[in-house]
């Protein structure tokens, strides 16, 4: 299992961003949470196999989570693993 905390930046707040991974990482399964920033980043933790994360990953290089927006950066951080028992969309800030 691996975790990794990643800050996405760009046109990823309004364009269906957080669902479009939300429905990525079910795909998959993975499990985590993805949030918007009061900065207009988003903020995802994410976690699960190895070949899974690969993919996950790639999609966000891509910039293939969602048509609608665009990915101008991101920042993958190695974390430690977290207990999460699925994957949501978090409306905290």
């Amino acid at each position: 299992m691996i975790n990794y905390h990643i800050k996405v930046s760009g046109m990823v707040q309004g364009v269906g961003f957080r669902w479009s991974t939300y429905q990525l990482a079910q795909k998959l399964g993975l499990t985590g949470f993805v949030k918007n920033l009061p900065n207009g980043q988003v903020y995802i933790v994410v976690q699960g196999p190895s070949q899974a994360m690969h993919k996950f990953l790639q999609a966000i290089k891509d910039d293939s989570i969602t048509p609608y927006g665009h990915i101008e950066h991101y920042d993958v951080t190695p974390a430690n693993l977290g207990e999460y028992a699925s994957f949501k969309i978090s409306t905290d800030w």
